[in-house]
């Protein structure tokens, strides 16, 4: 090889690696904005981690409205970022008809299944978290009411719910569990307006422990809660920090984790599902100073016996997301 020619051969390498590293991560953060204080926040916080962590930069967009959807995957897709985070159920759809046509460009869903080559699905087992939190909600309980506030009326919101009863009735047949959606369409997703006023009437009825699953409809079931001297209990995000004293736990789903697990792997990400759950804290009880003084050691201790025997499989939780039904609620 001539001396030009091994020019030219490490000019081209250098090239090819100086586009490798301009591919940035991108992350489209669903409707409700990145400030939520739960599951669009909880993405943002692992994005942020592994700036701070890497010095990286990644692409971000915000939905405004449903019919951005579409526009906006392409659009990331084009700008060349790699992978393409997306956040949301509700992107589901719409990948599956957009991932085919950037088959170089790899996608990342949380919280549905997309099944293309190209597309690494990751979702959770809310249900087993949820079944702990409702444990605890019912020992917690003096009025032997609980409830729960979800946000928009779909599949997975039930869930949550349903693991919730189990796990309250698994402390108490008597218990009671009031359920309520916020609405059918997205606008549920951002409503502490009617979140709150929710809240009150599930606590007028007598419940004096509140589970909140709604995205920034929640912070009004918290605000509701506190007001009223009711517990409540948060999710996705650690929520605690919120109403000290009137928190008794939150529900954490580490989407965090996920997207930060993704930007890291950049363009080794791999297609498939990934399930998380309590095995590898996927889902969990968010335990800290702002909460501490309200879980007695019997909780913690039932609640790590439980979560123990949800792991080995002596505690099944039915999941309503298997066949659309729920043994321990009635929607």
């Amino acid at each position: 090889m001539t001396l030009m020619q091994k020019f030219l051969t490490a000019a081209a390498a250098t090239a090819l690696s100086a586009g490798a590293a301009l591919a940035e991560p991108g992350l489209i953060i669903d409707l409700g904005g990145k400030f939520d204080k739960s599951f669009n926040e909880s993405a943002y916080t692992g994005a942020q981690r592994w700036v701070e962590e890497t010095g990286g930069e990644y692409m971000e967009t915000e939905l405004a409205s449903e019919a951005q959807r579409e526009q906006t995957m392409r659009r990331m897709a084009e700008r060349g970022a790699n992978p393409v985070v997306v956040l949301g159920f509700a992107n589901a759809s719409t990948l599956e008809q957009v991932a085919p046509d950037y088959p170089d460009t790899d996608f990342v869903i949380v919280d549905a299944v997309v099944d293309q080559p190209n597309v690494q699905s990751i979702v959770f087992s809310e249900h087993e978290g949820s079944y702990l939190v409702g444990m605890m909600a019912a020992m917690a309980s003096e009025s032997g009411t609980v409830s729960f506030v979800g946000g928009m009326d779909v599949p997975l919101i039930r869930k949550f719910a349903c693991g919730y009863a189990q796990g309250a009735k698994a402390v108490s047949d008597d218990i009671q569990v009031i359920s309520n959606m916020t609405g059918t369409t997205p606008a549920a997703w951002n409503d502490p307006v009617k979140g709150g006023e929710l809240a009150r009437s599930q606590i007028s009825q007598g419940s004096d422990v509140v589970f909140a699953a709604a995205g920034g409809t929640g912070v009004g079931v918290l605000q509701a809660a506190a007001d009223e001297d009711a517990l409540a209990i948060g999710v996705d995000s650690n929520q605690n920090h919120l109403h000290p004293g009137t928190m008794l736990t939150s529900m954490v789903k580490r989407v965090d984790n996920a997207v930060y697990d993704a930007f890291q792997a950049g363009e080794e990400i791999q297609p498939g599902v990934q399930v998380k759950g309590l095995e590898d804290e996927g889902v969990a009880v968010a335990m800290d100073e702002h909460n501490e003084e309200l879980v007695t050691d019997e909780m913690q201790q039932r609640v790590d016996e439980a979560r123990q025997q949800i792991a080995s499989g002596e505690i099944q939780v039915h999941d309503y997301t298997e066949d659309d039904s729920c043994p321990a609620l009635t929607f």
